[in-house]
């Protein structure tokens, strides 16, 4: 009998790990509810494979306390552009990242014109940023922000462009952020 792949759940035809190690070098920063989703798998065998995964260092995990996320990366991918990928996932880090590449240096108030948030949102995104080591300010009469390594994080957000398009889970997490 021939399956159609569309059709057919994906845990039923293939193994399961080798379906995480792939969804994830597909989709780096991945997060755990994604993949329940993305994969069909049950709560307990999805963390079961994952467990698994990660002791065996086919993956690595980085678990945020701060705002209880966790994300799910490829060994293969350097920790530092998994670092740049974790804020880049957010939606409103990656606007000021990107309005800060295209512009070179900002002013504070630039930053929130542009963003459309609060100026205490963007004031806590670019303190996550700074915390990060992506963004630095230099001071003149005014604060300008600056990529710290603009090289890096322009080649990170083109080479994971596509793992960004978790839509869903990224608006979502946002509502919960911003509540």
């Amino acid at each position: 009998m021939v399956h159609d792949h569309h059709s057919a759940n994906i845990g039923e035809c293939v193994d399961p790990r080798e379906m995480l190690l792939v969804t994830i070098n597909s989709m780096p920063g991945i997060r755990y509810r994604e993949l329940l989703r993305l994969t069909g798998l049950c709560n307990g065998v999805l963390a079961h494979h994952l467990n698994i995964l990660e002791k065996s260092f086919q993956i690595r995990v980085d678990r945020q306390r701060e705002n209880r996320t966790t994300r799910y990366y490829s060994t293969n991918i350097p920790r530092r552009e998994s670092d740049i990928l974790r804020q880049l996932k957010n939606n409103v880090s990656r606007q000021i990242i990107k309005f800060i590449i295209g512009h070179n240096l900002c002013t504070f108030n630039e930053l929130v014109e542009h963003s459309g948030k609060a100026s205490s949102t963007v004031s806590w995104y670019l303190k996550r940023l700074r915390e990060a080591g992506i963004i630095s300010v230099r001071n003149t009469e005014y604060q300008l922000y600056y990529i710290e390594n603009a090289e890096l994080v322009s080649e990170v957000l083109d080479k994971y462009r596509e793992s960004f398009i978790d839509a869903t889970v990224t608006s979502y997490s946002q509502m919960i952020e911003e509540l």
